[in-house]
């Protein structure tokens, strides 16, 4: 019998390759801050803003291009992404004023981004794998994803220095349009009509009947918050803390790489263990982290040891969040489903985003924002406490996921 591994390769390689361009040239947005605020003399509210609005505009399309991507295949889905959020990188290197960098960096790059990361992408692997294997599945696409923020830092880095901010962004849009080749990996078909198909109405009206839905969407939310908070506000950070300018960009190496190994644990122990309780876990593990780190003596060392915490913690969240949600309604409308949950994660992006620039410009610190993250991780950790792995009558009916 052929190993399902074999099979689902190529598909797993494509997935894991175009999250890695796709995040990872993602995650380098915030030492684009400091550069592009000095020059045009804007206050960190402006390029925060920008990235907020990005993270909404990803959150408000990623249900519709889930859907798309379940009824028609995913191919299409990320190869239209692709080209958006390579024009929206090219345009925001010419970018001169608040609303020409909102609009790139905010719109066209947010519906480029819905096309090409997480929820589209582990749809299509949670298709093609069995359902004692898709969490595992997950986790493997995530952490080899995981890899570009690791690699493409340090690179993103390097092109700031060498060509300058507005350079740099051109050659990563053209890095971005490799997306659109590399789509033909993903063999991505929707699945064969068995019996009545459930439409698309009828999967929104199951799951909005569902409290673990929602539950899993809130503690999202929180997800998403910290993330694109640290993600695009901790480089300043540590420079207002007196570190040298290089030690924002290794921290944020570090949550790459050790990204790679917390995602794939993550999904290894999905398959094994109940997913919220690890959720759960998770959260509560992660207000400890931030807690130690904006309360014991701060030097180059303690940051390293954060960025390595967070790391292990970072998106482990999304295989243990998606595949929950494929236990729970089956894998025919995950792809939609897990973007209406991804919605509330950047609900929570844009407010983490927008708020650390908004408190740091009228407080000069970012200390109620960290605050307001080790609060909001206890609040996660509660949310996802009561959600039970069980799947819907329908599909108990049906004898299976579909």
């Amino acid at each position: 019998m052929t190993s399902p591994w074999r099979t689902t390769g190529w598909v797993l390689l494509g997935a894991a390759l175009i999250l890695a361009l796709s995040l990872g040239i993602r995650h380098g947005f915030g030492l684009f801050l400091a550069p592009m605020s000095a020059d045009f003399g804007w206050g960190r509210e402006v390029f925060a803003f920008a990235i907020a609005l990005q993270n909404l505009i990803w959150g408000l399309a990623q249900p519709f291009a889930g859907a798309l991507a379940d009824r028609f295949g995913a191919t299409k889905t990320v190869v239209v992404g692709g080209i958006l959020y390579a024009l929206g990188l090219m345009l925001m290197g010419l970018a001169d004023s608040p609303w020409s960098l909102s609009l790139s960096a905010g719109l066209l790059i947010g519906i480029g981004l819905s096309g090409t990361s997480f929820s589209v992408l582990l749809g299509v692997v949670g298709r093609a794998l069995p359902i004692d294997q898709r969490s595992l599945g997950m986790g493997i696409a995530a952490a080899a994803g995981s890899f570009g923020q690791f690699a493409m830092l340090p690179g993103t880095l390097g092109l700031i220095s060498w060509l300058g901010w507005s350079a740099a962004l051109l050659a990563l849009g053209l890095l971005v349009a490799l997306i659109v080749p590399l789509a033909g990996m993903l063999r991505d078909r929707p699945l064969p009509v068995q019996g009545h198909e459930q439409t698309l109405r009828e999967a929104l009206h199951e799951a909005a009947g569902h409290s673990g839905f929602w539950l899993l969407a809130l503690g999202f939310f929180v997800c998403g918050f910290q993330v694109v908070f640290i993600g695009v506000h901790l480089p300043a950070y540590l420079v207002d803390q007196h570190l040298p300018a290089q030690s924002g960009t290794t921290v944020l190496a570090l949550v790459g790489l050790f990204n790679i190994f917390g995602t794939y644990i993550a999904g290894w122990l999905g398959g094994r263990m109940s997913k919220p309780r690890l959720l759960t876990a998770l959260y509560l593990i992660r207000a400890v982290v931030i807690l130690a780190f904006i309360s014991l003596p701060l030097s180059v060392w303690s940051a390293y040891a954060f960025g390595i915490a967070m790391g292990l913690l970072w998106l482990s969240t999304v295989p243990l969040t998606n595949g929950t949600v494929a236990t729970l309604f089956g894998v025919r409308n995950l792809s939609m489903l897990g973007g209406i949950v991804f919605l509330f994660h950047q609900l929570g992006a844009f407010l983490g985003g927008w708020l650390g620039g908004y408190l740091y410009d009228h407080t000069g610190s970012y200390e109620l924002v960290w605050q307001i993250s080790i609060l909001l991780s206890l609040l996660a950790a509660a949310l996802n406490w009561p959600v039970r792995e069980q799947p819907v009558a329908r599909l108990q009916t049906a004898g299976g996921a579909a």
